[in-house]
């Protein structure tokens, strides 16, 4: 099968192999292949012990079987010997963590449709159920006396009341479910579709078990980042989105509660978000995540330092111009681990109180599967060793250790050879330009094909990232490598309003999107062009969420593309803020005026207001359960493409919400497979294509 044509077929034998006895072994050798995605393994949560001997990490797997990525938990030493399963079984295991003895594993199992917390023994090796936790849990962390657990639930509550007069329901009687009545803006979200009536709120239970006791009653808004005070006695958290703030997601405040019940202090009230705080080892200073609000559409976390008893936050690195995205105090209390991107790549690294920055390594990643995002996570040791997620382009995440006072770090896994290590990868090549916009250095790269010769002309595709403050990154992409293997080279770029080059980087496009970044997406197109190997024929265009946004842009803005697949795309930005999950935050942050206050300006920015233009055959695909980017928005692009008679296909996937990638193998997928197919059907110089 000619190397081009391989992936929808494959598409179709990977999901034909998921039936008793069937088998995915595949010959070594040869670029990766559509059903190398469900032997894909990643490690991630990587919690260190406490003496940093030994490191307990969640395995993720996909099953061809069930269509489902599982998590196991696994252990190995912190040089790499003893590696071995700890909890696997027909669940999901997730959420290690360490007791401050480091004689016992906490983790929450999921099994037959059932979430419970329990503990492992090392003397003995036995398990222990604690609670059953009828809505799962999320942030689970040991008190440092090691008696207590605490993590946050979903508690049911009451919605609006509405007495409409229905008589009494009859005995046996099946009526219709009662109406959802909702009042205020917060009533879905992507991923989870209907927000039920109740709140999240945070829970103790005894590390020897019994009922897990509740200590918030929080009506609205998100609690996240607990963590103990050193003496036990209280948790700290941060919640943000309150229906105080208006749901603004960009507001939040850190509270302390009395681990033994009471009333919340709240202990910042600065205008803009505190998140994630960190009560130094001796109970003194409180480290927390934030930013000072300023209404722009990018906001950068730093690094911020108070009192507990409290007085003014001081930033400890005022002057770098990175968000901080993750901070944990060292053992000695003299500073703090940090983790930040750095143009496309996700950094750990060491800071002193007085703002003495050490990075210790740029390697962090691999926590997608489908396309190139920046990811991380880590841990960190009593005596300042660390495990984190470290990635390549040729790998998903492995778990790595290294040392404060020592260089370099060590990959002690390696749960990917049996796949990735007998395939012929595309390469990827790091490339910058100049923007025809402003002459603003640009960065990319470029995957490709396993069997690429310069000699020869290829098609291009230009893959453009969501958010679109987000950043790609020379890391492991499956959508990237299945591209390069169907015989396409890939660029996928860093334009202006990415993350990771500094917040004024980032703010180019506030109130101003799309704007000069299609100028600098096009500038990398001639860049690459120019190398002399690229068919200016052959140029195709895909992206999803923001990469959608942008790609519905260039096919009405140029007409140098020969097809394009436009993935959940922002189409109409009036529809989208007045019915997203998120919409009602765009107003302030994306436009500064609503809708109706300046209909002009929405609908300049939006790609229907370019559909008139497009001539390039055109895909559109979006999950079937999108909140994010409501379906409505991809029928509109591809209803008007059909008015005007430009070939189009609408392309749904069933149960996917926003992240359509993440959510199943299969859907990864049919995503690559149809745009493959799409980008083959109209190559012109591809035999057998439509446009011959």
């Amino acid at each position: 099968m000619p190397a081009r044509r391989f992936l929808a077929a494959a598409c179709g034998a990977a999901l034909a192999l998921a039936l008793p006895g069937a088998s995915i072994a595949q010959e070594a050798g040869g670029p990766l292949q559509a059903v190398d995605i469900f032997s894909l393994e990643m490690a991630a949560d990587p919690q260190i012990a406490p003496d940093g001997s030994r490191v307990v990490y969640q395995r993720r797997s996909n099953d061809i079987m069930t269509d489902r990525t599982r998590s196991a938990l696994w252990i190995v030493d912190y040089d790499g010997d003893d590696h071995r399963p700890l909890v696997t079984g027909d669940g999901d295991y997730t959420s290690p963590r360490w007791s401050p003895d480091g004689d016992r594993v906490a983790y929450i199992a999921s099994e037959n449709d059932e979430t419970q917390l329990r503990v492992f023994w090392f003397e003995g090796g036995q398990t222990t159920t604690l609670a059953k936790l009828p809505a799962g849990a999320n942030g689970l962390t040991w008190s440092p006396d090691g008696e207590m657990l605490a993590f946050t639930m979903f508690t049911r509550g009451e919605g609006p009341q509405v007495d409409v007069g229905l008589p009494d329901q009859p005995p046996g009687a099946e009526w219709a479910d009662s109406a959802l009545v909702d009042e205020t803006t917060v009533y879905e979200f992507d991923g989870i579709g209907e927000i039920p009536d109740g709140n999240s709120q945070i829970y103790v239970i005894s590390a020897d078990g019994g009922a897990p006791r509740q200590l918030t009653s929080a009506e609205t808004g998100n609690i996240g980042g607990l963590s103990w005070s050193p003496d036990s006695q209280r948790l700290y958290y941060s919640l943000s989105a309150s229906a105080e703030d208006g749901f603004d997601f960009n507001e939040a405040d850190i509270y302390a509660v009395p681990a033994a019940g009471g009333d919340p202090e709240q202990m910042t009230d600065f205008p803009g978000a505190e998140r994630s705080p960190r009560p130094s080892p001796d109970g003194e200073t409180l480290a927390w995540l934030g930013y000072e609000n300023r209404y722009l559409s990018n906001q950068d976390a730093h690094l911020y330092l108070m009192n507990v008893d409290g007085g003014e936050p001081r930033a400890v690195l005022p002057d770098h111009d990175r968000a901080i995205d993750a901070a944990e105090w060292d053992s000695s209390g003299r500073g703090l681990w940090i983790q930040y991107d750095d143009s496309g790549q996700k950094v750990l690294a060491h800071v002193s109180r007085d703002g003495d920055l050490d990075p210790m390594t740029d390697r962090l990643g691999g926590l997608t599967f489908g396309r190139p995002y920046t990811s991380g996570a880590f841990s960190v040791s009593d005596n300042d060793r660390f495990a984190a997620t470290l990635a390549g382009p040729h790998d998903l995440a492995n778990v790595g250790v290294g040392r404060r006072r020592g260089r370099g770090v060590d990959v002690i896994t390696d749960v990917n050879d049996d796949v990735l290590g007998q395939r012929d990868l595309a390469e990827i090549e790091e490339i910058t330009w100049e923007s025809s916009a402003d002459g603003r250095e640009m960065e990319g790269w470029i995957a490709y094909p396993p069997d690429f010769d310069p000699e020869q002309s290829w098609p291009l595709i230009l893959e453009i990232h969501g958010g679109p403050h987000a950043t790609y990154g020379p890391v492991f992409s499956a959508e990237v490598q299945l591209y390069a293997a169907a015989g396409y080279i890939v660029l996928y770029t860093n334009p202006r309003g990415s993350t990771s080059y500094g917040e004024d980087f980032a703010n180019l496009i506030d109130k101003d999107y799309p704007g000069e970044d299609v100028d600098d997406l096009l500038s990398g197109i001639d860049a690459v062009v120019e190398r002399g190997f690229i068919d200016e024929d052959r140029l195709f265009v895909t992206g999803g969420s923001g990469g959608g946004v942008l790609s519905a842009w260039l096919i009405g803005a140029d007409d140098r593309f020969a097809a394009a697949a436009v993935g959940k795309p922002v189409i109409n930005w009036t529809s989208f803020t007045l019915a997203a999950d998120i919409g009602p935050s765009i107003m302030p942050y994306w436009f500064g005026e609503a809708p109706w206050e300046n209909p002009e300006a929405y609908w300049e920015r939006s790609p229907l207001s370019l559909v008139g233009n497009v001539e390039a055959p055109t895909l559109v695909f979006v999950g079937a359960e999108d909140r994010r980017t409501p379906v409505f928005e991809s029928e509109q692009f591809y209803n008007a493409l059909q008015i005007r008679g430009i070939e189009s296909r609408l392309v749904r996937i069933p149960g996917a919400f926003h992240g359509i990638a993440d959510s199943r193998p299969s859907r990864l997928l049919q995503k690559a497979g149809h745009v493959i197919a799409w980008f083959d059907e109209h190559d012109p110089g591809a035999e057998g294509s439509s446009e011959e």
